[in-house]
């Protein structure tokens, strides 16, 4: 069985979230944020420290948007993938890559510079022109998203998740007031997802089961660890 290590939506949400569309059984462990000050015992099983980790027999990933790919190719044939062959295959791998790399990299340094780092070290207006960056970079979906109901396929697939995540990260950060209209209106299409409820109310529960807090890690107090240890 694939086993999930997770902090409350954190990257980690994306597989949780591609789980649940898939459905596909999984073990999650939920850790408290950050793993690598406050659980130090994960770096035996992650040196990295981070989340996610999946583990699936002897694989071992540790890429938010890869384990989307992965599993979705798992469990393929799927709607949830974009086959080759398909029109809007390459629009699919690169939106699924555009979500993580693109879109969550420059909010990782809003919530560095702005929650993260002890107060002594935190930077304002470095957050700030991040978070114009992210908003800016979110933007150049607007034209496609104003006539279309999802990025690609004509369906509801993994790219979704992998962008519908940075624009959860998004309503954590109190960017949502600062989305174009169809960036609106497509989060809002996502939140009504049944993968996606099953998502929140999975890593709630097992948040609760396993005596973790279920403070989301995007809202966790200054992590008094560096943010490279």
């Amino acid at each position: 069985m694939i086993t999930l290590y997770h902090c409350m939506s954190a990257r980690s949400f994306r597989p949780l979230w591609m789980l649940e569309e898939l459905g596909v059984p999984y073990e999650l462990v939920m850790l408290p944020f950050p793993p690598r000050a406050l659980q130090r015992t994960y770096l035996d099983v992650n040196p990295l420290g981070t989340v996610p980790l999946m583990l699936d027999g002897d694989t071992r990933m540790t890429e938010s948007a890869a384990i989307c790919q992965y599993l979705c190719a798992l469990s393929a044939p799927t709607p949830l993938q974009v086959e080759r062959g398909e029109h809007d295959f390459g629009a699919y791998l690169n939106y699924l890559h555009f979500g993580e790399a693109t879109l969550t990299f420059p909010q990782t340094l809003v919530l560095r510079y702005a929650r993260f780092e002890p107060a002594h070290r935190q930077q304002p207006a470095v957050a700030d022109d991040y978070a114009k960056w992210f908003l800016a970079r979110l933007r150049t979906l607007e034209p496609l998203l104003s006539t279309h109901t999802y990025l690609c396929g004509g369906r509801f697939t993994a790219a979704d998740v992998s962008v519908g995540y940075a624009l959860l990260l998004a309503e954590h950060l109190g960017l949502t007031a600062r989305f174009t209209p169809a960036v609106a209106a497509y989060w809002k299409r996502l939140q009504t997802r049944d993968g996606y409820l099953r998502a929140l109310r999975a890593q709630e529960e097992a948040a609760l089961a396993q005596g973790v807090s279920t403070l989301p890690a995007p809202d966790a107090p200054t992590d008094p660890v560096p943010v490279n240890a």
